[in-house]
């Protein structure tokens, strides 16, 4: 699904645990890493996606997390030339997404990287709040960027009252 602009929308996630570090994922494919994040179905709502993506990329189902809260609307990255399909139409020039911070209730063993039948990711660790921006691959750090800085006043707020 891809909007009139050329978006797919998307979710993306930012899991934290009690120590207010944040769930950081290698990608199975490539070494890059990130959040979790995934394209939404025609017939979901941001929040139904992205609880499907929890559960494929993570294997954690809902009662593993609370909802802290979300990002207003959408936020945009272009993708670089050379991601672009360029044989699909319609054309896709980036993404659009929802981002949502979780706060993580289980233990370590909850996780299932290869709950689905093609693992987006292989491997996990837990950083600081503001390790991925400096760390994921270059057209995302803008909207890594922007999305932690609207998530962190939730963390925070979150933190103080936990």
């Amino acid at each position: 699904m891809i909007d009139p602009d050329g978006y797919r929308p998307n979710v993306a996630i930012v899991l934290m645990n009690n120590d207010r570090r944040v769930f950081w994922a290698q990608r199975s494919n490539n070494d890059g890493w990130q959040f979790p994040q995934g394209g939404m179905h025609t017939d979901e709502t941001p929040l139904e996606a992205m609880y499907r993506e929890l559960r494929e990329e993570t294997g954690l189902t809902p009662d593993l997390v609370e909802l802290i809260g979300s990002t207003p609307g959408w936020l945009r990255y272009r993708l670089p030339r050379r991601y672009r399909r360029h044989y699909s139409k319609p054309l896709c020039i980036g993404q659009k997404q929802v981002w949502f911070l979780l706060r993580f209730l289980g233990s370590e063993s909850s996780f299932s990287l290869d709950s689905c039948d093609e693992p987006e990711f292989c491997t996990y660790k837990w950083v600081d709040f503001w390790y991925p921006v400096e760390n994921v691959v270059m057209f995302k750090r803008s909207v890594y960027q922007k999305a932690l800085s609207l998530l962190e006043p939730m963390a925070n707020s979150h933190n103080s009252t936990s």
